[in-house]
């Protein structure tokens, strides 16, 4: 089962977006899907509302730190280069979607879908997959 297979089996099994795209990478990130899936919690539905980020970049932009970070709280010395990981991550999700925020992507407002979750999903695969795994 590819990655984002994998997403979508998660979603399936009432994962959120972001649970579902950081889950799919435990393993590349040495992290347990269990914690994973407890620090994507408050990011699905856009950030708990629909008004913020779509769930599927920040389970994205999570694996960006989970990969990158020195994890040293003493001195850290990543905060850049995640940041440009971040922006990266978020520049092509909005160039495949039309947008990162959940809102418009679901078309709350014009009752013009640009994105449905499983397609944001996805897209937050591929985008990882390009950006931090290839």
């Amino acid at each position: 089962m590819d990655k984002k297979e994998l997403a979508i089996a998660y979603h399936d099994k009432k994962f959120n977006c972001c649970q579902a795209v950081a889950c799919a990478f435990a393993g590349e990130v040495g992290v347990s899907e269990e914690v994973l899936f407890k620090a994507g919690e408050g990011f699905g539905l856009g950030m708990g509302g629909m008004e913020g980020t779509c769930g599927a970049l920040s389970g994205a932009i999570m694996l960006a730190g989970m990969k990158n970070s020195d994890g040293n709280i003493e001195n850290p010395a990543t905060k850049a280069s995640t940041y440009q990981l971040s922006k990266e991550l978020l520049n092509q999700f909005r160039e495949k979607t039309g947008s990162t925020v959940c809102k418009e992507l679901k078309g709350i407002e014009t009752g013009k879908v640009l994105c449905s979750c499983p397609d944001c999903i996805r897209c937050g695969v591929e985008v990882a997959e390009k950006v931090l795994f290839s």
